[in-house]
């Protein structure tokens, strides 16, 4: 029987400047669609699982093109709602070389940002499903969506599934202390965490002691300090994070770091040339929990997550359009970019 996935959160529209330009350069946008959980779900549906996403979205003819694009790479919409004021966009300008990637954010009053819990059926949405996903903007984007991310953390613990978070810290969106206050209590849900180094600091307070990513030092033993706290903390069953080496905008080193409260993982690492590294965490949360889901060990779980979102920096756009064979190939070494013909 296949698995059920359920993720919850903000598809926006996407507005990106063509062939590096910058935003005052610009004279048109190249439009696709994307959000932290519509970026996993659509990786879990390119791997085979029953990917569900729910949201609102406006009834006018944007809200219909994000769920028309859903529906493309083959995730199931039945628990999407209509109604709201508007569809939530980002201008993305990317970088290169030393140049980085900028993002300006245009989703105040977004449809999902308004949604309250009744806008849903939460028992059909957990019926049968096995694993719920959402990430930290969701309950930054409103006190309603605070809320409607814990009912719907409530009804998946009543139904039994196992729930991943990926911490996700936008300075946009809520400070520091707010995001410790409404995330720390959401904690208790959660089984699996995910976060890089600053989404620690920022949601949940624990900062991995030298690591410093701009200068491309790791400090892997301060990691697996606070993984151990965090542990002792929140009762996690997995705790995850990307590890981000930024050598520039256009190369990166890419690995991660996996503790089972017991014994810790840490994979092969990847030297990047980056196409377009927005949703490269998504993709990762989507490969562990794809990895966990399949049963696969802890280890072989955590390479087929860094393999599959190391393979998202090369693709344009914010959704992973990769096939679980293309993840196994880079698993095993095939790092040559030759053309399969």
């Amino acid at each position: 029987m296949t698995k059920k996935v359920v993720t919850l959160g903000e598809i926006m529209l996407r507005l990106s400047t063509p062939d590096y330009e910058r935003f005052v350069q610009a004279k048109s946008f190249d439009v696709t669609y994307g959000g932290g959980e519509a970026n996993v779900a659509v990786s879990l549906a390119n791997y085979g699982l029953d990917s569900y996403y729910v949201t609102k979205l406006p009834n006018n003819p944007l809200g219909q093109s994000a769920l028309n694009h859903l529906r493309r790479f083959g995730v199931h919409t039945d628990y999407v709602v209509r109604g709201g004021e508007r569809l939530g966009i980002y201008f993305l300008e990317t970088g290169a070389s030393m140049r980085p990637s900028k993002v300006v954010y245009d989703r105040a009053h977004s449809s999902i940002s308004t949604a309250k819990t009744s806008d849903f059926d939460l028992d059909a949405v957990f019926k049968d499903a096995d694993w719920f996903h959402f990430t930290g903007i969701t309950p930054a984007l409103s006190k309603d969506a605070a809320q409607l991310t814990e009912d719907f953390l409530q009804a998946a613990k009543r139904h039994g599934v196992t729930v991943s978070v990926d911490l996700n810290y936008r300075k946009n969106l809520w400070t520091p202390e707010e995001a410790q206050r409404t995330m720390s209590h959401l904690m208790q849900y959660v089984d699996v965490c995910i976060g890089n180094e600053e989404d620690a600091e920022k949601t949940l307070g624990f900062k991995p002691g030298k690591t410093d990513v701009t200068a491309g030092h790791l400090d892997l033993k301060a990691y697996e300090d606070i993984f151990v706290q965090m542990k002792d903390k929140f009762g996690f069953k997995y705790i995850a994070t990307s590890l981000r080496e930024s050598h520039s905008a256009s190369d990166n080193g890419w690995s991660a770091l996996l503790y089972d409260g017991s014994q810790f993982y840490s994979s092969r690492k990847y030297d990047v040339r980056i196409v377009d590294r927005v949703g490269g965490g998504d993709s990762f949360s989507a490969g562990l929990i794809y990895g966990l889901l399949s049963e696969m060990s802890p280890a072989d779980a955590l390479e087929y997550a860094v393999a599959a979102s190391a393979l998202k920096h090369t693709i344009p756009g914010d959704f992973n359009h990769v096939t679980t064979d293309e993840v196994y190939r880079l698993m095993k070494g095939d790092t040559s970019g030759r053309v399969q013909r």
